[in-house]
């Protein structure tokens, strides 16, 4: 089937770095939009570790087993979710919230450029494979 033959390890790699980005977009805007709440603690997205084990793994991520008794895992790249990590330990202000707005924005535009690039590599590998069925065609 055609939508199997897309399910490349590039193609599904770049889905999830895309998940990613988005994800924490929207975490950076929303400790943006809390930036005057007292006690609120900033939270960040995680993904790109496991991605990268996943990648040079095959494709699999493997779990450390420390036991025998331990299930081992058949996790693949296509499992990989985006992680949130809420900071609690620090406090910038006096009031208990930890969000720095310079922080956050310059945060902001490299995400947003990060997904920039993203979006234009996926086109580009979307664009191979038109290339690919078009020429086979004829």
């Amino acid at each position: 089937m055609l939508v199997d033959l897309l399910q490349t390890t590039t193609l599904v790699a770049l889905e999830k770095a895309l998940d990613g980005t988005a994800r924490r977009h929207q975490v950076i805007v929303n400790n943006i939009a809390n930036v005057d709440t007292p006690g609120y603690k900033r939270s960040t997205v995680r993904f790109e570790e496991e991605l990268k084990v996943a990648l040079q793994s095959g494709g699999k991520l493997p779990l450390v087993v420390t036991h025998p008794c331990h299930f081992r895992s058949n996790l693949t790249l296509a499992d990989i979710k985006p992680q949130i990590i809420s900071e609690y330990q620090t406090s910038i202000r006096n009031d208990g919230n930890n969000v720095d707005i310079d922080a956050e924005m310059g945060e902001l535009a490299k995400n947003s450029l990060l997904y920039q690039a993203l979006v234009q590599q996926y086109n580009n590998q979307l664009n191979r494979w038109r290339l690919v069925i078009n020429e086979g065609r004829r």
